[in-house]
């Protein structure tokens, strides 16, 4: 809880405190005087684990903390783009889709997609499901359409259907994101990997929100992915000022 600056790692089971911490150590920061609370990110997993910490500080400051962000990964990015996205080109009033929305994207344009080997014979809903859960990893792991369309322009491999099958997926990877651009939606993943785009591509706005939070918490640090831990290396920036907590048997 008093740590100075730098980065904090504290691995511990369920049920012993690891969000106690954070809370504690965020009303340490903000009592001392070493942030103030619109100077403090707190990031967590799930709606509910968001609401559950910001209630936790809301006992622990009784005066409450005025502007401090406490949300998910996903709550966050959107309000970073809500707010500056139009630096990487997007309109800021597109519409977040839900996983039913998305399919249902796909299936009306399904023949645009140009598949072949990878042509639905039979349930449409689940291969387009199947396809959708192929992208959102790509999306976890920080590829971007131009990534993998690289990546299949160089694929080698002894099978010519394997290679077929990679360009297939890069290409249908790539319809798919104009087509969201297009109609002005995004999905989840699109929240964290165009807020890093954003961070990566604009420095300054980085620069804006690293000068903001001056410490960053993260509860189930655990379920992170590489493209979160990627966001909140990026935010950390120079100080590092970054505490999590996880639970390694998890």
């Amino acid at each position: 809880v008093k740590h100075g600056k730098g980065p904090l790692l504290i691995i511990a089971g369920a049920g012993t405190g690891k969000t106690t911490v954070i809370t504690e150590r965020i009303k340490h920061l903000i009592t001392k005087g070493l942030a103030k609370p619109e100077e403090i990110l707190a990031l967590t997993f799930t709606e509910k684990g968001a609401s559950e910490m910001e209630e936790r500080i809301d006992v622990a400051l009784p005066l409450g903390y005025g502007d401090m962000w406490v949300s998910t990964f996903h709550s966050f990015c959107d309000r970073i783009l809500r707010e500056s996205c139009i630096e990487i080109g997007l309109s800021s009033n597109y519409k977040l889709m839900t996983n039913a929305q998305s399919v249902d994207l796909i299936k009306k344009n399904l023949f645009d997609f140009k598949l072949d080997y990878f042509r639905p014979l039979g349930n449409t809903n689940k291969f387009i499901e199947g396809l959708l859960q192929h992208f959102s990893r790509l999306q976890d792991e920080c590829v971007t359409p131009d990534d993998y369309l690289k990546y299949a322009e160089n694929y080698k491999n002894d099978e010519e259907l394997g290679v077929i099958k990679i360009k297939e997926l890069a290409n249908a990877y790539k319809f798919y994101n104009d087509l969201k651009i297009k109609n002005n939606v995004l999905d989840f993943g699109d929240l964290i990997t165009y807020t890093i785009k954003l961070f990566k591509d604009r420095p300054n706005v980085l620069k804006k929100y690293q000068k903001k939070f001056k410490y960053i918490l993260v509860d189930e640090f655990q379920d992170t992915n590489f493209a979160q831990n990627k966001l909140v290396v990026f935010l950390s920036g120079k100080n590092q000022n970054i505490t999590v907590v996880a639970d390694d048997d998890q």
